[in-house]
């Protein structure tokens, strides 16, 4: 049965985030042929992000600018997303697991007193039902979920579920809605972002990560190389955030970011069941580590055993030649 679905869309500086793609699909295959209504909140002209939504698979899409919209507040977003959703009434809403997206989500599912499944890496439909994959206990298992009544509200983790094919020649409406924003209890003065200038770690379809093993902050230089040279970014284990060597902002494991690259390359990672929460449903993994008994090899798909400054550099060269010869 056609369900008609709400896709929430996120932006970041100006720029949808591509999870808001990978959530349109996501939305388009419980719709089952149904509407897919994308929602975008901002301040200033939304028009040609809400164009961009309708290329990637979003029937039509509703903008809501608001002075009070321009940075993310739950306040704010939740009063506008959830105007929209009384006045379109959808039998279904999809978002991206995202810091805003945790944050949003319950906040809606509570007011609407409806489910919440969080956190979906596949979307299937089974013999008329749809089936929602989610990991659980670390990642170390995984669960399927159904909704059998009610609202289907679901967040996607980013990097899993592939966007539809961008395609110009779709056509759909984007209209502005205009909506009332009260009693906002928080006020964001300024926004310091210490993420790093590369691509979003969620996102990211190559991660070089870095352990102790770097052993000081210039130690990430030769990773932020290789990063370059393969078009990824860089993260970090906890073990290197909390000895000083980069910014927290890096860290990937159970109580930092969850990524699940096309290539992860762990560089002096020991392998900590923390932080192999983080990262071990990455597609390729590949380890290099000194220690041949390092745990972070029972995860790998490839292991190199070595100075990490020893590899790195000729993995560079030779990634380089590879680029010339091609």
């Amino acid at each position: 049965m056609s369900k008609k679905m709400l896709v929430i869309g996120e932006a970041r500086e100006g720029s949808l985030r591509n999870v808001t793609f990978e959530a349109i699909a996501a939305a388009n295959i419980v719709s089952d042929g149904g509407e897919v209504v994308g929602v975008l909140c901002g301040d200033g002209d939304l028009n040609e992000m809400g164009q961009e939504m309708v290329y990637y698979g979003a029937s039509r899409v509703i903008t809501v600018s608001n002075s009070d919209l321009k940075t993310y507040t739950s306040d704010g977003y939740g009063q506008a997303v959830y105007q929209v959703i009384q006045d379109e009434s959808p039998e279904g809403i999809i978002m991206g697991h995202t810091a805003i997206g945790k944050d949003l989500t319950p906040k809606l599912a509570s007011k609407l007193e409806s489910g919440l499944i969080s956190d979906a890496t596949e979307v299937v439909a089974e013999g008329g039902d749809i089936v929602f994959t989610r990991p659980i206990y670390s990642g170390k298992a995984f669960e399927k979920k159904m909704v059998t009544e009610g609202l289907v509200f679901a967040t996607i983790r980013p990097n899993n579920i592939p966007a539809l094919t961008r395609d110009d020649s779709l056509a759909g409406s984007v209209s502005e809605k205009e909506v009332e924003i009260s009693n906002i209890r928080t006020i964001i003065k300024d926004v310091l972002r210490k993420s790093s200038d590369g691509v979003d770690l969620s996102e990211a379809k190559v991660i070089i990560a870095g352990g102790r093993g770097v052993k000081s902050a210039e130690g990430f230089e030769p990773l932020e190389k290789l990063a370059e040279v393969l078009g990824g970014t860089v993260g970090a284990s906890r073990g290197a955030c909390d000895a000083g060597y980069c910014d927290y902002s890096l860290q990937i494991g159970q109580t930092g970011k969850v990524v699940t690259p096309d290539l992860y390359i762990a560089c002096g990672i020991s392998g900590a069941i923390q932080h192999l929460a983080g990262m071990s449903n990455s597609k390729v993994i590949v380890a290099i580590n000194k220690d041949p008994e390092a745990n972070i090899f029972n995860v790998a798909d490839y292991g190199i055993v070595g100075d990490l400054f020893d590899v790195v550099p000729k993995l560079i060269e030779e990634i380089k030649e590879m680029k010339v010869n091609a």
